[in-house]
């Protein structure tokens, strides 16, 4: 394909299983990992291998099973966590440990009552550590959506220098403005010398509702991997949406990128996760949502039935969602209601229409949406009322 490919890193199984009753056992972390490498995501997070003996397991058996996608499997910037995270992902054809540290101010003075020079020196320390075992590490310096960008630059340099070919620029608690996190990605492409021989990946969260617009921000900016979960799911407010960044990059293709991702297998997928991990979709989620493709005011579906793309920049089957709905409420207009009557068999006129939509109207204020039982009693009484006439 032309463009720039935006590797697409899925932290479903790791970060996305963080919410609280989301937890999955192995035999479900395979079956998602299967499906995740069939939807065609460049590195699945497998998991935290020093966590759990199950979480271990897990990650050690997604990676004997995996075929093309990396295999990746999270620790701390601690040497246990990291052998720990080598052991798992010995099967794998394609291993990759993530290991970092926090390198906000926040970060170093609150939660590791440290100081910048000790956290670069163990920061540089991991890295080396992880690439004893592997040739493919990424580190995240955690919190540099808060972090300084000249001390961010110096910790990206470090670490580049010491082996890392990925390195996270996590926004952990969602806290950037999209043309912040840009500008911070800009930054380090056009201040860290040895930034060509590594990837920046961008890893936000959601807590002003922002995590994809940020994703997005540092695409354009220069990253070239976006770290997200299906259906945005994760900790606190949720990691960036896999499916948003997808069609986002999919639909506004001046942009220059493009992902490996099959589209088409998106709401499938999302239905998958949401019944594994127990976890509702809301109605009004961008591209997945059970409304997304739904069309009850009557301006709207007029417009829609006239031409689709007059509401609707995706045609649902382009994300494997099941075809656009007009659905009847005291708001629609005629033309949906034509439209209905039509689908289900009944052929009526305009002066037929007319009558039929004031009656229409009346049930449909006293119920939230009018089914198409309620539409064939309408139909079957007023043809009975004029054959009688």
């Amino acid at each position: 394909m032309n463009g720039t490919k935006i590797h697409i890193f899925d932290t479903t199984l790791r970060d996305g299983e963080q919410v609280p009753g989301c937890k999955l056992n192995t035999k479900e972390k395979v079956q998602l990992a299967e499906k995740l490498e069939a939807l065609g995501v460049d590195v699945i997070e497998a998991g935290f291998p020093i966590s759990s003996p199950g979480d271990f397991q897990s990650v050690q058996e997604i990676a004997r099973i995996v075929k093309n996608a990396t295999v990746c499997g999270l620790s701390r910037a601690v040497q246990k966590d990291i052998e720990a995270a080598a052991e798992a992902l010995k099967p794998a054809k394609r291993p990759r440990i993530h290991t970092g540290i926090g390198t906000s101010d926040s970060h170093i003075k609150s939660k590791f009552n440290s100081t910048r020079e000790d956290i670069l020196q163990r920061a540089i320390q991991c890295v080396k550590w992880a690439r004893n075992f592997v040739d493919d590490v990424e580190f995240y310096a955690e919190d540099a959506g808060r972090t300084d960008n000249e001390y961010l630059a110096r910790v990206v340099e470090a670490v580049i220098a010491a082996g890392a070919t990925v390195v996270n620029i996590p926004d952990t608690t969602g806290y950037c403005l999209p043309h912040q996190y840009g500008e911070k990605i800009a930054y380090l492409m056009n201040n860290v010398p040895n930034i060509d021989k590594a990837i920046l990946s961008c890893h936000c969260h959601n807590d002003l509702g922002l995590a994809t617009a940020n994703s997005i921000a540092g695409a354009m900016a220069g990253a070239r991997q976006i770290e997200c979960t299906i259906n945005g799911i994760g900790e606190r407010a949720g990691n960036t949406s896999l499916e948003e960044v997808v069609m986002v990059i999919q639909q506004h293709k001046h942009l220059g990128l493009y992902t490996g991702i099959d589209a088409t297998q998106l709401n499938p997928m999302s239905r998958l996760v949401s019944d594994t991990m127990r976890m509702p979709v809301q109605p009004n989620k961008a591209i997945v949502g059970a409304n997304a493709f739904s069309h009850s005011s009557g301006i709207h579906q007029d417009g829609f039935l006239k031409d689709t793309s007059t509401y609707e920049i995706i045609a649902p089957e382009e994300v494997g969602a099941e075809s656009s709905k007009i659905v009847l409420t005291a708001r629609s207009g005629r033309s949906a209601l034509a439209y209905r009557f039509l689908k289900l068999g009944f052929e009526f006129n305009r002066n037929d229409v007319d009558v039929l939509y004031d009656r229409f109207l009346q049930v449909a204020d006293s119920k939230k949406e009018v089914e198409d039982a309620d539409l064939a009693t309408l139909a079957k009484s007023y043809k009975a009322e004029t054959v009688h006439a």
